[in-house]
């Protein structure tokens, strides 16, 4: 029977140990990192400003706005806020196609699924709620309502329409079978709230989440296992979003910068920030090459960034409260921004 002294020195010396191999660890990668970004995009043309306009005003929600995302057909979008609405839009024609009440008015994220035939959202009642858009009644009430979580929903993915992978504030994912209601895997290594998760747009078996412990962590659902980590940000980490190529993906932290990490070089490509931003970021999102980077802050504006060269390209303001969600539409062709103000705009 090992003493508490023992005991206490043995874990002392494990933690000694576990910091020389971090650094080792550190050392090989920092050997290995003959370049930057910055440097190796000095000769490419630098891009012009950036001139974007609000082309919609959706308006129709009575209280904050939490949480977008647009349809793969890039006309319809699903948006969720505090009034206790999940909408249905067409951003086109700004017609609202569907208002679904939902049964708790907390909620934080919503999500469209691929085929267009499902949303889903979720918040401070811990469940994840499926709504069929395609029933004959309408999605009056939720189709499923997956319930396993002991913390709130954050955020939450379709990968098709049978399954959905979910992040929390009980610092986990889950990834669900939703004709079972049933959770299927639980991805576990996260020290804090996981605030934000990303589907690898090339391989639907990675993905990336992002946590108030100020790491982004890549899993992969086959080995059910987190793959990389990665570290850099000095607060939480609100969004995630992947490259478009899925090598790579963007953060946006509390500690008011954005980063690119690049899962091959197993590192931090990139950072964007400035010294007179000072809010922190609350959703990002590329264009469909990648070469943009779009922000959304606390101070009611959304920042465009180059991707390659970190310069600031663009400032797109109009709102008139904390910026809380953005997303890109599948063609590249639009920007949809969400705010605390109750409203949203299309840009382009």
């Amino acid at each position: 029977m090992y003493h508490q002294d023992d005991i206490s020195d043995r874990i002392a010396s494990a933690r000694r140990d576990a910091e020389l191999l971090k650094d080792r660890i550190k050392q090989r990668r920092d050997a290995l990192a003959d370049t930057t970004l910055r440097k190796m995009a000095k000769d490419i043309e630098p891009l012009p400003r950036l001139v974007m306009k609000v082309r919609r005003n959706l308006r129709g929600h009575l209280a904050k706005i939490y949480a977008m995302h647009w349809s793969n057909d890039s006309q319809h979008l699903v948006s969720a806020s505090q009034d206790g609405k999940l909408i249905v839009w067409n951003a086109y024609s700004t017609n609202k196609i569907h208002a679904i009440p939902l049964r708790s008015a907390w909620v934080m994220t919503a999500a469209y699924s691929p085929s267009g035939n499902f949303v889903a959202c979720g918040g401070l009642d811990n469940i994840c709620s499926i709504y069929n858009l395609t029933s004959r009644d309408g999605p009056v009430r939720p189709a499923r309502e997956l319930s396993a979580h002991v913390g709130y929903l954050s955020c939450c993915r379709f990968l098709d329409d049978r399954r959905i992978l979910t992040s929390s504030g009980d610092m986990t994912c889950f990834l669900w079978d939703i004709d079972a209601g049933v959770k299927i895997h639980e991805f576990t290594d996260h020290m804090g709230d996981v605030m934000s998760v990303s589907v690898s747009p090339t391989d639907p078996n990675i993905f990336v989440s992002g946590a108030c412990d100020s790491t982004a962590k890549v899993w992969d659902m086959r080995t059910r296992s987190c793959v990389q980590t990665f570290t850099g940000h000095e607060s939480d980490i609100n969004s995630v979003q992947f490259f478009p190529g899925g090598m790579a993906f963007g953060t946006g932290s509390d500690d008011a910068s954005c980063r690119l990490f690049d899962l091959r070089a197993d590192r931090e490509l990139n950072s964007y920030s400035s010294e007179n931003i000072l809010h922190g970021i609350t959703s990002v999102a590329f264009s469909a090459s990648g070469r943009l980077f779009f922000a959304g802050y606390d101070d009611f504006s959304s920042h465009v960034w180059d991707t390659l060269k970190g310069e600031r390209v663009g400032v797109l303001t109009g709102h008139e409260n904390r910026v809380s969600c953005l997303g890109v539409s599948n063609d590249g062709m639009a920007l949809c921004t969400g705010s605390w103000d109750s409203f949203l705009k299309i840009w382009a």
